[in-house]
C-alpha cells in the first residue's frame, strides 16, 4: 500500500489498494450521512445507456476515460509505475458492469506521469491490447473550460466507506476557486493550484468517492461537445460539507498527456 500526502479515492487490490478509508479519491456520487440532508444518493442518478460512452471501469478499482480508442486516461495513483503491464482489464460500453454486452480489453502498457511521487501530477495512460469502438473524450487544452458546472460519473461507492456500484452513477458539481478550496484547511491547504482543480457543493451531499479515482470530470465546450477538465484524485471523505473533491487539472498537463500518448503509439 502506498502512502500519500492526500489519501486517494480508489478501492483496489495490491499496490493501489486504499480500501474503505475516509479520505477517498475519485468520483462516486456520494450518499450522505444519515445525519445529513438525506439518506439516499444525493444529487446522483443512474446514467442512461450510451450517455457517457467514453467511461471506462478498470479492474484495479478505478475509473478512466477513453483518450483514444486504445488508450485510457486515468489517475497516476491507480497504477504502479510505468512499463509493460497485462494485469489490468478495462470494461466499457455498458453502464451495467455485469452486462454481457460490456466490452473487456486487457492492458499492454502503462505510462505513469513522469515525476509522480504521490503529490500532484496525478495522471496516467493505459495502452489497451486492441481498440474499443466507442467515442473518445477530448481533453481541455486551455483553461477556458476550467469553470462553471461539471459532470461527474463513476461506479465508485455511493456513500463514504460504502461498496462499489454495479451501475454507472452521475451528478453535477460546481467549480470552487483555489482560494476557497485551500481555505477548507487540513490537506486542502496544500492544494497545488496550477495542477489541481476543486469542485463540489459547499453544503456537501454530492461528490466522488472511493472507487472513482481516475474517472473524468467533464463539461460541454463551446461547440456542445464533451471535454474533460479533471481527473478524480482525492478529497477528505465523501460529500462532506466544506470538503470538496480535488481533481487533476487536465489543461495544465494537456501537452504532457499528448506527448505520452504518442509514445504509446
Amino acid at each position: 500500500m502506498k502512502i500519500f500526502k492526500h489519501v486517494k479515492r480508489c478501492i483496489a487490490a495490491g499496490a493501489v489498494a486504499l480500501a474503505a478509508i475516509s479520505m477517498s479519491p475519485s468520483t462516486a456520487i456520494a450518499q450522505s450521512d444519515p445525519s445529513g440532508p438525506s439518506t439516499r444518493v444525493v444529487g446522483g442518478t443512474r446514467a442512461a445507456q450510451g450517455e457517457f460512452p467514453f467511461m471506462v471501469r478498470l479492474s484495479m478499482g478505478c475509473g478512466g476515460s477513453l483518450y483514444a480508442k486504445d488508450i485510457v486516461l486515468t489517475a497516476a495513483h491507480c497504477v504502479d509505475g510505468s512499463g509493460p503491464n497485462t494485469s489490468i482489464t478495462a470494461t466499457a460500453g455498458s453502464v451495467d458492469l455485469q452486462s454481457t454486452s460490456a466490452v473487456k480489453v486487457r492492458s499492454t502498457h502503462v505510462l505513469q506521469a513522469p515525476g509522480y511521487n504521490g503529490n500532484g501530477k496525478d495522471w496516467a495512460l493505459i495502452k489497451l491490447a486492441k481498440p474499443i469502438n466507442l467515442p473518445t473524450l477530448n481533453i481541455a487544452t486551455t483553461t477556458a473550460y476550467d469553470n462553471g458546472t461539471f459532470d461527474i460519473a463513476g461506479w465508485g461507492a455511493n456513500r463514504e466507506g460504502g461498496a462499489q456500484q454495479r451501475y454507472l452513477l452521475k451528478a453535477k458539481v460546481p467549480f470552487i476557486s483555489d482560494a476557497t478550496c485551500k481555505a477548507a484547511g487540513g490537506s486542502y491547504s496544500g492544494l497545488i493550484a496550477a495542477e489541481e482543480i476543486c469542485a463540489g457543493l459547499q453544503q456537501g451531499g454530492v461528490d466522488t468517492c472511493q472507487g472513482d479515482s481516475g474517472g473524468p470530470m467533464f463539461r460541454k465546450d463551446s461547440a456542445g461537445a464533451w471535454v474533460q477538465v479533471g481527473i478524480v484524485s482525492w478529497g477528505e471523505g465523501c460529500a462532506r460539507a466544506g470538503k470538496p473533491g480535488v481533481y487533476t487539472q487536465v489543461s495544465y498537463f494537456a501537452t504532457a498527456i499528448k506527448n505520452a500518448a504518442s509514445q504509446l503509439g
